[in-house]
This record gives C-alpha cells, sequence and structure tokens, in this order.
C-alpha cells in the first residue's frame, strides 16, 4: 500500500488545476519553492514525470493527465464530504430515529417533535414504535439514536436522563357511575373486570408489583395493545382500565371518563430519554436532548 503524503496530492491537484505553480502555491497559502518540492517529491514516489515546463507555467505528461484524472474525482468526493459534515453540523440535513411508544409520542414527545422541527426542518425524523424491551434492542443495534421509556431502566450499556413525571390511574366510564367520588379498596376493585396493557409493558409491570405487595394477584378480563384501547374499552363500559393519567385528560376533563379513587397511594412513574452509554451522540441527537431539557 502507497504511503505517499497525501498533502502531495493536494498540491499536484492545485498545480493541475491552475497550471502555474506560481497560482497553487496561492491557492494553498503555501511558497512556490514548497510547491515545486513537493511535485518532486511526489514524482520520485511514484517514479513518473507528471509535469512539463512551458512559457506559460506547467502543462501535465500523459501520465500526469491519468493521475489528475483520478485525483480530480477525488477533490469532488472530499469538498462534497466537507459540504455533507458542515450540513450535519449545523443540522441543515441529517435525520433522527427515535424509539418509543406510541402513547409517548402522542403524549410526552409532540410538542418537542414540533419544536424540533421548527427549528431544523431538514432533519428527518423517523419515529419507530415499541414496547421498551424493543426499544431497548433498537437502541443497541443502532437502529435508532435515542428512546424514551419508563423507567426504571438498569442497564450498564445505557444512560438514561430522567424528564417528565407522570401519574397512573384506574379509570372507568358511566356503566360505573356509582364509583365515582367512592374509595375503593384493592379488594373492592378486583371485584370489577379490569382492562391492562399488554404484560410487557413498564405500566403493567408496575401495577402487578405493586398489587402483589399487597398480597393480591391481577388478572384482567382484557389485555389490550394501545393506551387507545385502554380508553375506549373503560368508556364503552367494558371495565375499568388502567392508564397514565397524563394520556387520558382530555376525557377526564370533560367527563366522559372518571377516576377511580383507591384507599392505597398509586406511585409516580417517570420517563426517560435513553441512549448508548459509550456511543457518541449525533448532532441532532444532542440538539433534541438539549431541547427537552430546556423546554
Amino acid at each position: 500500500m502507497s504511503m505517499i503524503n497525501f498533502e502531495l496530492y493536494k498540491v499536484f491537484y492545485w498545480a493541475a488545476k491552475t497550471g502555474s505553480l506560481t497560482q497553487a502555491a496561492k491557492s494553498l497559502y503555501i511558497t512556490q519553492p514548497s510547491v515545486s518540492h513537493a511535485i518532486k517529491q511526489l514524482e520520485d514516489s511514484l517514479g513518473l514525470s507528471l509535469f512539463i515546463r512551458n512559457s506559460k507555467g506547467v502543462a501535465l505528461t500523459p501520465e500526469g493527465a491519468t493521475l489528475y484524472s483520478y485525483i480530480e474525482q477525488s477533490h469532488i468526493l472530499i469538498t462534497q464530504a466537507e459540504k455533507k459534515m458542515a450540513e450535519l453540523k449545523n443540522l441543515d440535513n441529517g435525520e433522527l430515529r427515535i424509539g418509543g411508544s406510541d402513547s409517548l409520542f402522542k403524549h410526552y414527545l409532540l410538542p418537542f417533535i414540533e419544536i424540533f422541527h421548527q427549528q431544523y426542518p431538514g432533519i428527518r425524523l423517523h419515529l419507530i414504535h415499541g414496547t421498551t424491551p424493543e426499544v431497548i434492542s433498537y437502541l443497541k443495534e443502532g437502529l435508532v439514536d435515542l428512546g424514551v421509556v419508563r423507567m426504571p431502566i438498569t442497564d450498564p450499556q445505557l444512560e438514561v436522563r430522567q424528564g417528565l413525571q407522570l401519574q397512573d390511574c384506574f379509570i372507568a366510564g358511566s356503566r360505573y357511575a356509582e364509583l365515582n367520588q367512592k374509595v375503593l379498596s384493592i379488594e373492592e376493585l378486583l371485584q370489577y373486570p379490569i382492562i391492562l396493557f399488554s404484560r410487557s409493558s413498564r405500566a403493567r409491570m408496575a401495577i402487578t408489583d405493586l398489587f402483589q405487595g399487597y398480597g393480591y394477584e391481577l388478572k384482567p378480563e382484557f389485555e389490550v395493545g394501545s393506551v387507545g384501547l385502554l380508553i375506549e374499552f373503560a368508556r364503552k363500559g367494558l371495565g375499568i382500565s388502567f392508564v397514565t393519567r397524563e394520556f387520558v385528560s382530555k376525557e377526564l376533563e370533560e367527563g366522559s371518563l372518571f377516576e377511580i379513587k383507591l384507599d392505597v397511594q398509586l406511585p409516580p412513574a417517570q420517563v426517560g430519554m435513553m441512549t448508548m452509554r459509550y456511543m457518541p451522540l449525533t448532532t441532532a441527537a444532542s440538539k433534541f436532548i438539549e431541547l427537552t431539557r430546556r423546554t
């Protein structure tokens, strides 16, 4: 493999492009003797004569013309690469891939996404849906730049920045109006059909562990795959749903659903912004995390 200094090719490029050692020196901000010395070094390394002198300056030999055809393409690619790097640095171009659940995208991330898109319209946003275990896998496989998940997350490969605090609750519709304003025990609550999210969700794990701590086993009547279905099932009177209060604030405010009050306190949950601990962040990912912290 050739060990020729690439700076020599840069000098060769400008000398060939301008046809003048003096102009090449001006373009590179070096002296003309430095240009002559660099070309001599390159010719000695290649074992070929690259230029012939004439009254106007220098002209390429046939071998020099062949070399120039390759070096010119390299120069164009390097220039394009530098332009691309500048665009990425200034966020004029690029992409940001975020993993998370539908509900966190809608109820937590959407305002930040709107602001980010307004500030950096050249960045393409890819929202990749998945459960917390899936998002962790996406992150480790390099399929997403960052993930938004419910905490706690304990994984030495991951760095989790704490974000919004959430509060889970049980909700019901008009079919169970007699429970509105009443305070139920866990035992009384479990006399009614319970609707829960899928078993892999953090919210499901948290409420299951909590009830087990009180000596009760949660056996849901329905298991659904989205917050939208939890809300709709409760609204239609199919049972009592366990949801995040912030995700159902509109329905609670308009009165189509109400919160079931319990005689035990449901602990708050935290949303975390998750990245790989030892991997550098893209400029877009860094700016997005900075936006969520600032806002």
